[in-house]
């Protein structure tokens, strides 16, 4: 079995491969063709999130869930967000109600 990664060490290994670009790689595809490339992917990889979440096969819909964590990393490394600022923004919102614009309710994380 392969050994286990966190999604921060993910991170530093794409954050790498930007770096360090290893041609052929799909990484360096991604990056290669930039952001607009990446936004596509990551639209697709959540539909298909949606669609596996829809049907019975729990393998399909990790695979599906890994596919767009995979994808939102190199989008956040494209755009130069790290792990940590999200761990930071979610610790913020612990107990805290907060508005959701679009609907005007509160919602308690």
């Amino acid at each position: 079995m392969a050994e286990e990664q966190n999604l921060s060490e993910l991170y530093d290994l794409i954050e790498q491969r930007k770096a360090n670009p290893e041609k052929g790689s799909y990484t360096d595809y991604l990056f290669t063709r930039g952001l607009d490339k990446i936004l596509k992917k990551v639209g697709e990889e959540a539909t298909e999130v949606v669609v596996a979440a829809k049907n019975d096969s729990d393998p399909d819909f990790i695979l599906e869930v890994a596919d767009l964590a995979y994808h939102v990393e190199v989008l956040m490394a494209e755009r130069g967000i790290t792990p940590k600022q999200i761990r930071e923004e979610l610790a913020s919102r612990e107990g805290r109600q907060s508005k959701i614009h679009d609907r005007q309710e509160i919602k308690k994380w």
